[in-house]
């Protein structure tokens, strides 16, 4: 029974969550914290720091560590299988529709009122998470440089990722 609430919620996740990985994690987020309590906050914050440094969408990767956690290895086979089967066919048909009318007016500007919300929930996602992932000063200055590093310097995240873990372990 477990398996198929994992996977009809990740498929309702991937269905209805549009603009990638960050903006479904507010998303995956209600549903496995405040809606399912299978994790806590704190559990969330870490499945998506682990699902940043490993390779693959962030989005798959999270709903792959929640379903082990949940329901081991057919657990996250069925949150994996979830949030990628309805995304994959609209997919699909998305990228006939795009090369059809990709030129029509209508359709760009459908794009154009899309680009804001996509920011909007990535924005919230960031939001979200750094609520409870900015705890202390430790915290507090590790973003701060992490967001100089990436925005002045142009560092290459995997980079930042690993040197901002060694300063945790270092400082904590």
């Amino acid at each position: 029974m477990i398996y198929l609430i994992l996977f009809l919620t990740f498929a309702k996740i991937g269905l209805f969550s549009f603009g990638g990985g960050y903006a479904m994690l507010p998303f995956i987020q209600q549903e496995v914290v405040v809606q399912h309590h299978w994790l806590t906050n704190t559990d969330f914050i870490d499945i998506v720091a682990i699902s940043q440094t490993t390779p693959g969408p962030i989005a798959i990767n999270a709903a792959t560590f929640v379903g082990y956690k949940v329901g081991g290895f057919w657990g996250s086979f069925a949150a994996t299988s979830g949030i990628v089967v309805f995304p994959f066919i609209l997919m699909l048909l998305m990228t006939r529709l795009y090369v059809s009318f990709r030129k029509h007016s209508i359709f760009q500007a459908g794009l154009s009122g899309i680009r804001p919300a996509l920011l909007g929930l990535i924005a919230a996602a960031a939001v979200v998470l750094g609520k409870d992932s900015i705890v202390d000063l430790k915290s507090a200055i590790i973003f701060v440089v992490v967001l100089i590093m990436t925005m002045r310097f142009r560092i290459n995240p995997v980079v930042v990722i690993l040197l901002s873990g060694l300063a945790g372990y270092v400082i904590g």
